[in-house]
């Protein structure tokens, strides 16, 4: 019988990475979450450990802390750069973009080390000043994934509603609520996923800029895993999975939510 190729068999490779990085790694996860570390059986004693420890949850409470002020100063400090950026009358070439976003180009460990050395001559080093250290090391390390997405979105704007809104009487103010943000909105949903969730796994940062004085939750999981306590290191991204989930289904529905406006106008 003679071989005959399909297009189909292109997809083999993408689901053997697929079964490979994310389905097994996942399933070991959920595996030794659920599971007693002595005994290797079924439990929910993970579960018992994790709440019944106020540390656990403090240190949770923290990382979305941060995550939720991280994800509000990148996007107040994206959103009129990307603005000023996707303005052809202002901004005619790509080098400015490329420009803010040159900083992903490099490994975020080199750049958390320059970030460092500059706050420590500042005056601002994570043994005075770890959570200014921590916030600072965040918003610049995360910041450029927020401009880009707002970029591309301003980029797509219909200008001629901006200034259809201006001709009807609506003032700078109202024509930003009810036109730009609206038509941007996306991005918005976008840039916020792209640093929320990063955040909330990030230690690296917090580690170096706080030396060490405070602690995400990505922490903890790091140190469970390195002490070889696989169970309960699990369990704790298994929390942090799920937390991940969560925002991804209320950016979602956000997403929804807007498309349904915009169709209806």
């Amino acid at each position: 019988m003679k071989f005959r190729f399909q297009r189909k068999y292109l997809s083999i490779p993408y689901i053997l990475f697929f079964i490979l990085f994310i389905i097994v790694p996942l399933f070991l996860i959920l595996f030794y979450a659920f599971t007693d570390k002595a005994t290797g059986h079924i439990s929910l004693s993970n579960l018992v450990k994790f709440v019944s420890d106020s540390t656990n949850l403090n240190v949770l409470a923290i990382s979305l802390t941060y995550a939720v002020i991280n994800t509000i100063l990148c996007l107040l400090i994206s959103y009129p750069i990307a603005y000023f950026l996707a303005d052809r009358k202002i901004n005619k070439s790509a080098v400015l973009v490329t420009l803010f976003i040159m900083p992903m180009w490099i490994n975020f460990v080199i750049r958390t080390g320059a970030t460092r050395d500059v706050l420590s001559w500042l005056g601002l080093s994570g043994g005075s000043y770890p959570e200014v250290a921590t916030v600072i090391g965040l918003v610049y390390n995360y910041i450029p994934f927020t401009i880009l997405p707002l970029y591309t979105t301003m980029l797509k704007m219909d200008r001629n509603q901006i200034e259809a809104s201006r001709d009807l009487g609506a003032n700078g103010f109202q024509t930003f609520v009810k036109v730009i943000i609206p038509m941007t909105m996306p991005g918005i949903v976008s840039a916020a996923t792209m640093v929320f969730m990063p955040t909330l796994s990030s230690y690296v940062i917090s580690d170096i800029l706080s030396e060490y004085n405070v602690v995400l939750f990505g922490s903890y999981i790091d140190l469970y895993f390195n002490q070889s306590d696989w169970n309960f290191g699990s369990f704790m991204a298994f929390i942090m999975l799920l937390l991940i989930f969560i925002s991804v289904f209320i950016t979602r529905k956000f997403s929804k939510d807007d498309e349904g406006k915009e169709s209806i106008w």
